[in-house]
């Protein structure tokens, strides 16, 4: 009974929307780790003493690799909540049209969250904006969630 049930659950199309995008975001937050350890080499710059014995440089700190450890942070801080509130925000039956496009502008403003604070650096407000955006998303849908099991 509980297989038909799930079956059921991802024959619909915002499920298979909201399972995309659990991908793609989980890719990134992947692909953020990667990232760290790319500017750690290419900066020479390692938080490890056995990583700096090993390739024989000091323990140092880099504000390029700094940057992207703290856009991953900030993935890390915010993706797998939206994942946990957009799901049980999907379970309220809410328009098709209306969970797709915050799905999508939340991913968005979390691409955007990465480019702009770790990979071109552009002022703010516009990491503020993407953070917030994204953020407010997410509020959105545990307080939808929560009016509609009230």
């Amino acid at each position: 009974m509980a297989q038909v049930a799930f079956d059921s659950l991802l024959e619909q199309p915002i499920f298979q929307i909201y399972f995309f995008y659990v991908a793609v975001l989980s890719l990134k937050m992947l692909i953020m780790s990667v990232l760290t350890a790319f500017q750690r080499i290419i900066n020479k710059a390692f938080c490890s003493p056995e990583d700096a014995v090993h390739l024989k440089v000091k323990v140092k700190s880099h504000e390029d690799v700094e940057r992207v450890r703290r856009a991953h942070l900030n993935d890390l801080e915010n993706i797998p909540v939206f994942f946990a509130l957009c799901f049980a925000y999907l379970t309220t039956n809410p328009s098709v049209f209306l969970a797709s496009s915050l799905i999508r502008v939340f991913t968005a403003c979390r691409f955007i969250h990465t480019i702009v604070y770790a990979v071109v650096v552009i002022p703010q407000p516009a990491r503020a904006l993407s953070w917030g955006i994204a953020f407010s998303i997410t509020v959105y849908m545990g307080v939808s969630t929560i009016l509609h099991y009230l």
